[in-house]
């Protein structure tokens, strides 16, 4: 008998919500930033909805001006551990950049966030792609989109190699013989390459999943390549149909001629969803939060993407002449995303600023519960998502609201688990369990 294809959900925690004006809400509390017990909070209601993940974005400096918004303030490997504490089920998704890290540092904090939470640790590989990032690690510019992709492929490999330096079987812990660990199930890796050196092997046992689920959310030619060859799961971004449609195709065709199962590696678009009681209220709220935009930030933040100052051309005017994507060094798909959303809709800035406020380039959807979970179901059948990324607008209301409202529709469609079946993160995407190369080499 065939098992129905399931949903997968993860809920995107950022602030105190996804809309750049949430804050200025009135039922907003913008303290709440710093507060881990909000984010606790936020992780135990997702885990109340028996969502997959949640997952915490990161960036390596401040996001053009804090005057106007502050969306992220803790380092979140550390802050998934604080909610590792107050969970026991819900996987634990952090982003980690490949850019201005190091691959043992990183691989032991992954492993240690496993051990912790037992199971359910997860990396979204960035490569970061601000100037602003690179002055806050020794460098006057960013380095270029291939230098950055060429590490990272190097990076993770050393990574994986790491992760596998401990068998499962490793630690003994004879007292009688005084065995602690089977060194002949601990091996180094000898890794020289271009970018690392590394000799291991790791200072942490094997984690219970062996390694962390691996995410991705670059979605240029060189992302999905990357995505194609090492991710589980892709975060990503389309705005119609037709281009989720296309994505998904793509990223799962070239996983095929890399020799993988399509089906093991999960296309998980944005989506903000508005909710309201009626089509009126959710669009109410839409038209609230987008009249709470600070044009100011808004514009900075837009300029700094399409790397194009637009200070002095009029907010009701069209985007002026811009260069292809790939004369940047930033962030080329979201670049493509915008540019092709304003041109297709022919947008002003001052409505293209609108409609980025609330999902950077994710899909802003308002509508009732039904509505929202019809269009969940859309994009699911029709072969343009494997699941979803939830970027509630605000928080923690919009999360508990889908939670309350959307899941059991879901559920009641039959396109949702019901309970949680698996122990660890792997599980709750249907993903098999890695196996440890040691043992496999031993029996060859």
């Amino acid at each position: 008998m065939t098992t129905r294809r399931q949903l997968h959900l993860n809920a995107f925690l950022m602030g105190v919500g996804h809309h750049e004006a949430a804050w200025r809400l009135d039922r907003a509390d913008p303290s709440k930033v710093a507060d881990v017990r909000h984010f606790q909070h936020l992780a135990q209601t997702a885990e109340r909805g028996l969502l997959d993940s949640v997952f915490l974005a990161d960036g390596l400096a401040t996001w053009n001006n804090v005057r106007r918004n502050v969306s992220s303030v803790f380092e979140p490997l550390t802050l998934l551990a604080a909610i590792a504490a107050v969970t026991e089920h819900i996987g634990l998704i952090a982003t980690a950049s490949t850019t201005y890290n190091e691959p043992f540092h990183l691989a032991r904090k992954f492993a240690s966030l496993d051990h912790i939470s037992g199971g359910r640790a997860g990396w979204n590989i960035v490569t970061s792609g601000t100037e602003r990032e690179a002055q806050n690690f020794n460098r006057s510019v960013l380095p270029t989109h291939a230098w950055r992709y060429e590490r990272a492929a190097e990076f993770v490999e050393v990574a994986l190699r790491l992760w596998d330096s401990w068998d499962a079987e490793a630690l003994r812990y004879d007292k009688d013989g005084g065995v602690f660990a089977d060194t002949d199930l601990v091996r180094e890796v000898n890794h020289v390459g271009d970018h690392f050196a590394v000799r291991g092997p790791l200072n942490v046992p094997r984690s219970p999943q062996g390694r962390p689920l691996l995410v991705q959310a670059g979605s240029s030619e060189d992302g999905k390549d990357f995505a194609a060859r090492y991710a589980e799961a892709v975060f990503t971004a389309q705005q119609t149909l037709a281009d989720g449609q296309a994505f998904y195709a793509d990223v799962k065709a070239r996983a095929l001629a890399l020799g993988r199962d399509p089906d093991q590696l999960l296309i998980l678009p944005g989506i903000a969803p508005v909710l309201g009681a009626t089509r009126a209220e959710a669009d109410a709220l839409a038209r609230e939060l987008e009249e709470l935009i600070i044009p100011e930030y808004a514009l900075a933040q837009l300029s700094s993407l399409l790397n194009t100052d637009l200070s002095g051309h009029p907010l009701d005017g069209p985007l002026p002449e811009l260069p292809d994507e790939t004369s940047t060094e930033g962030m080329q798909s979201r670049y493509r995303l915008v540019v092709d959303l304003a041109r297709r809709e022919d947008l002003t800035i001052r409505q293209l600023l609108g409609r980025l406020g609330g999902g950077r380039g994710h899909r802003v959807v308002a509508g009732t519960p039904v509505q929202i979970a019809d269009e969940i179901e859309l994009w699911f059948t029709q072969g343009a998502a494997d699941g979803f990324n939830i970027m509630p607008p605000h928080l923690p209301g919009g999360l508990a609201e889908f939670v309350d409202q959307v899941v059991p529709i879901l559920q009641e469609r039959g396109l949702f688990r019901t309970a949680y079946t698996g122990t660890n993160l792997r599980e709750h995407y249907g993903l098999p369990p890695v196996p440890s190369l040691i043992r496999q080499e031993a029996l060859v």
